[in-house]
């Protein structure tokens, strides 16, 4: 299935990438995107998604904590001018003169590993209830797995605000919130991280008034349609014209300069124009049948980590999704998530198909 996303995804993307090839240089060949998605995105996503295949469970279990450290070094050289650089306003990416890399793009899996074997290290098969009670006082949970928790996503919040990449965030939180609960913690810890969470929200509305604003162009895009809520109507636009069956594969007319962002936020509003209502319905089946095969991978999974990472891994790719298709149709706020395994960029491939790597790594030690 996921050969089926990858190879759609790219012919896709062939189609939908050459009016935005040509305006690169005059040089420039019909398919310069696709060639660079193939090039940095695919075949390092390939060798690496096949390397963590091919990685022992226990070792990764072991080195999860130094892969994050890496990480977050990594992830702290794009606030450095002569490593990071700056587009549209946010320093989110890494220049490495012949590509441009996304390090928070790692950071998802990275984070999910880390969170996955320090949760496991902590839960007791002979407990029924799973948490290990090492002390009676009743201290133990909030101590030792709480608050070491909220301050680990303290510590993410932190980096991916100041880049801001406040929609990073909100996946890697939500996601990190689904691996502790699925570790069977209690459930007043994570409805207290909820609402710490929708309070953090709150706060970053109120000092960048530009959030504000995208929330009430969400809730009326029809006050400023030339302007702030120009994406959104267009992308009504191409996915109403493409009625049930589509205008047929790249045939789309908004992707040519009419939709801002086709090949990255926008693809799925592209899709529905190009093969209408039903290709969007297959799609839509595609991530719930990977959703199913990814839980099901999880509920096989003979020791903690190996569930733990499973549940992580298939709800970030799900999670994306189904947040870059419904932005799409108008009942989410545009969030800039790219669709997994469709969009354009190199740093969201290569991470999406190492998670299928380890995905296929747990499924094969059940």
């Amino acid at each position: 299935m996921v050969i089926i996303l990858n190879v759609f995804g790219l012919l896709f993307l062939a189609t939908l990438s050459v009016t935005a090839s040509l305006k690169v240089s005059d040089s420039a060949s019909y398919y310069f995107y696709f060639f660079h998605q193939v090039l940095y995105g695919l075949l390092p996503g390939l060798i690496l998604g096949f390397i963590a295949f091919k990685t022992p469970i226990p070792l990764i279990k072991k080195i999860a904590p130094w892969i994050l450290l890496a990480n977050l070094i990594v992830l702290s050289l794009v606030f450095l001018p002569f490593f990071g650089f700056k587009f549209w306003g946010a320093k989110r990416w890494l220049n490495l003169g012949f590509a441009s890399l996304q390090p928070s793009e790692f950071f998802k899996i990275t984070a999910i590993l880390y969170l996955s074997a320090w949760l496991s290290n902590r839960v007791s098969d002979v407990n029924q209830k799973g948490w290990i009670s090492k002390a009676k006082t009743g201290y133990y949970n909030l101590l030792y797995i709480f608050i070491p928790f909220a301050v680990f996503l303290a510590l993410i919040s932190v980096i991916l605000i100041l880049q801001p990449d406040v929609s990073t965030l909100g996946v890697i939180s939500l996601t990190l919130l689904a691996v502790y609960f699925s570790a069977k913690t209690p459930l007043w810890h994570s409805l207290s991280i909820v609402v710490g969470g929708i309070g953090a929200l709150l706060l970053l509305i109120k000092f960048e008034p530009y959030r504000l604003d995208r929330l009430l162009i969400f809730l009326h895009p029809e006050t400023d349609p030339l302007g702030k809520g120009f994406q959104i109507k267009q992308s009504l636009i191409a996915l109403g014209s493409g009625g049930f069956f589509g205008k047929g594969l790249g045939m789309s007319s908004q992707k040519f300069g009419f939709l801002p962002q086709a090949m990255t936020d926008s693809v799925f509003a592209i899709m529905g124009e190009e093969l209408g209502i039903i290709g969007c319905l297959i799609l839509v089946a595609l991530f719930v049948f990977f959703f199913w095969l990814g839980i099901k991978v999880a509920r096989s999974s003979n020791d903690r980590f190996s569930k733990l990472a499973a549940i992580g891994i298939t709800f970030w790719i799900t999670l994306q999704a189904f947040i870059n298709m419904a932005s799409s149709v108008g009942i989410f706020p545009l969030a800039g998530i790219p669709l997994p395994f469709f969009s354009y960029g190199g740093s969201h491939l290569v991470t999406e198909l190492i998670g299928i790597g380890l995905l296929l790594n747990i499924s094969k030690n059940t």
